[in-house]
């Protein structure tokens, strides 16, 4: 809910863990109320990378008007930064035309970003990363983790040995700026806006992996690993970046390599995909300000819809 009950909100957030339902919920709400979906998802932002990321189909984006989707090239990086200026600007420019912006998504990354702020920190530098990718290769990322440990150890400790992209960043922002990335973080800038926030978190855990599974294997049926190979075949493309990382497409690239068979590959893209949804779901239980909606009967929708209708009211 609004965390100033004194501000009018300007928009709904609607956050949630992969496969549970969310772009579903977000049509559905635009039969109902005068909504543009703005994607809040760091892979759906990539062109090209259409079935792996479960984009919402042509139809449906032409029944509702959606933002941030096929807005940069996998070759490039779309940071949480810069997802934040283009969601604020989006959200007064949706709010100019009289309708309600309602962000929808699961990487909670951005949502933080947007509803706490992000610190100033500097662009990425091509060259910096360059040198650090190299150096991954020859050492690997979790030594290059244990380095981050030794310079930013609270940094360190929230990012996993593993997690290239984020280590990456804080070691690009100590060479850049000579200060840990924990301590630049702390100087967060608050809002402009004001936020209703919601998450779509089925208590059903088990249920929720099955709908992954089964996910997984229909976009296979519909084409993944062609897509995958598309990509592959453009030859400026490598599996140390952001696009490429993402669950899914990081496994079937790794197949396509020949570092494993196809059967190997699909079950680590549904145990990676799992793994997000949990992940996701210990973001969101550590999240007060995001009222929880543990499915489409849930009565705590009734809020959701009570702000979209205020909302509406004073389009």
């Amino acid at each position: 809910m609004s965390p100033d009950p004194s501000r009018p909100v300007d928009a709904v957030l609607l956050a949630g863990p992969t496969c549970a339902g969310k772009s579903a919920l977000a049509l559905a709400v635009a039969e109902r109320f005068p909504v543009e979906i703005v994607s809040v998802d760091s892979a759906q932002v990539y062109r090209g990378m259409d079935i792996g990321t479960s984009k919402p189909s042509r139809e449906e984006q032409g029944r509702v008007r959606h933002h941030l989707i096929d807005v940069c090239d996998p070759a490039e990086a779309y940071s949480a930064g810069r997802f934040r200026r283009d969601a604020l600007a989006l959200v007064e420019g949706i709010r100019s035309r009289g309708r309600i912006p309602l962000l929808v998504g699961g990487t909670m990354l951005y949502f933080r970003a947007l509803t706490r702020g992000i610190a100033h920190l500097p662009a990425a530098d091509a060259t910096v990363r360059a040198q650090i990718d190299e150096r991954a290769r020859r050492i690997g990322w979790p030594a290059l983790h244990g380095e981050l440990a030794s310079r930013d150890p609270e940094a360190a400790a929230r990012i996993r040995p593993t997690d290239g992209q984020r280590i990456q960043r804080a070691l690009e922002v100590l060479q850049l700026t000579g200060e840990p990335l924990s301590q630049l973080q702390r100087l967060t800038a608050p809002p402009p806006l004001v936020f209703a926030a919601f998450a779509l978190a089925p208590d059903d855990r088990a249920q929720l992996y099955a709908r992954i599974d089964a996910r997984f294997l229909a976009m296979m049926e519909q084409g993944f690993l062609e897509e995958v190979r598309g990509l592959r075949s453009r030859g400026d493309l490598h599996p140390d970046l952001p696009s490429l990382r993402c669950v899914g497409y990081r496994q079937l690239w790794a197949h396509l390599a020949g570092e494993c068979d196809l059967a190997t590959a699909i079950a680590a893209g549904q145990r990676a995909t799992r793994n997000l949804a949990k992940r996701q779901l210990t973001w969101i239980r550590s999240e007060p300000t995001f009222c929880r909606i543990r499915g489409l009967e849930d009565p705590a929708l009734a809020p959701m819809l009570a702000e979209l209708a205020a909302l509406a009211g004073r389009s």
